[in-house]
């Protein structure tokens, strides 16, 4: 148990480690729900290629969705793409670089899919029975049959029980050549994702790296920023709640007077008065989240000194009960 928590905080700690067991984890997912899934092709002519097309496009989509839907990154480029210009200005480059790494990685588990649907065949024979090459592989030889009534018996080839068109083409010999085909555009499909994830992994640090490297660490800040902003609104809900509770219990115990002497009334422990960072009402805490949501902090340090608790850098703005003593503004950075 301990290992596996180990592993767990690893993986938090390390977001794209996290990310990519997640891929990992629906890649093997794609694969073993293709192995346990019953393909029934209809074997009709009208209803075979939309069933086996059906089978090879719609689940790679939902893969695709999922794999958007379980990165955690999702929410965070739409707030970052959603959110008011304010004090910071948005860099497309950043937002680009963010949707590119949840594609790649969402791309991966229907790609699975699509190769092991491909290389195993049904479908692909499912899809196209009624195309195989009749006076290359069979023999018309006296066969008076309309071709209405042909591609009905080739509709059948990948339902052996059903299958009547032994005297046109054996059934054997009609799916290995179609599961052959089927397994060569497998193969090159996987190759071609290889080579094209060889070529973005090989070629892009080529290009450009100033400005990959730079829209790689803004990322991570931005992942970094929100994760610690919403460590310091829970230490301070935590903080807030054990205050408001502690008055709580005080007050009711003034209100009854009990009179016990050896009771004795404490005041709230600094260390906690220092987690409230000076919010110490619900609408002030509702004005610094709209603050923050609405202007965030530019990204220089040394503009802090200058701004007045609006977010404005303006020195005759006046001041908002936001803004606390030098000390206060010192220790939440210091926490964070």
């Amino acid at each position: 148990m301990d290992k596996f928590r180990m592993i767990f905080q690893f993986l938090q700690a390390n977001q794209e480690s996290f990310m990519n067991g997640i891929c990992g984890i629906m890649a093997l997912a794609s694969a073993q729900l293709y192995a346990t899934f019953d393909f029934n092709c209809p074997c009709l002519p009208s209803y075979n290629l939309s069933y086996a097309m059906g089978v090879l496009c719609v689940p790679p989509i939902v893969l695709f969705l999922l794999g958007f839907v379980m990165n955690n990154n999702v929410s965070m480029l739409a707030e970052e793409w959603r959110r008011p210009t304010g004090m910071r200005q948005k860099d497309s480059a950043v937002l680009r670089y963010m949707f590119c790494s949840m594609t790649q990685r969402a791309l991966i588990a229907p790609a699975v899919w699509i190769s092991v649907t491909l290389l195993h065949g049904e479908s692909f024979i499912c899809a196209f029975s009624t195309s195989v090459p009749i006076d290359k592989l069979g023999n018309m030889t006296g066969v008076t049959m309309s071709e209405k009534e042909i591609r009905r018996i080739l509709a059948r080839i990948p339902c052996k029980d059903i299958y009547d068109g032994h005297e046109i083409i054996p059934q054997e010999v009609a799916s290995r050549y179609l599961r052959c085909i089927s397994q060569a555009f497998g193969w090159t499909f996987v190759l071609l994702m290889t080579f094209l994830a060889f070529l973005v992994r090989a070629i892009r640090p080529c290009f450009t790296q100033a400005a990959f490297l730079k829209s790689k660490y803004w990322s991570h800040y931005i992942d970094i920023e929100r994760k610690l902003f919403d460590e310091t609104c829970t230490e301070h809900a935590k903080s807030f709640a054990k205050l408001c509770i502690q008055q709580f219990f005080e007050n009711i115990n003034r209100d009854f007077n009990m009179g016990h002497s050896h009771i004795l009334e404490k005041s709230a422990e600094p260390e906690e008065t220092d987690k409230l960072l000076g919010v110490t009402s619900q609408g002030t805490m509702n004005t610094l989240l709209k603050s923050w949501h609405k202007c965030k902090p530019p990204l220089n340090l040394n503009s802090y000194e200058h701004q007045n608790g609006n977010g404005f850098i303006n020195k005759d703005e006046p001041f908002n009960h936001l803004n606390g003593p030098k000390k206060e503004i010192v220790t939440y950075y210091s926490k964070v």
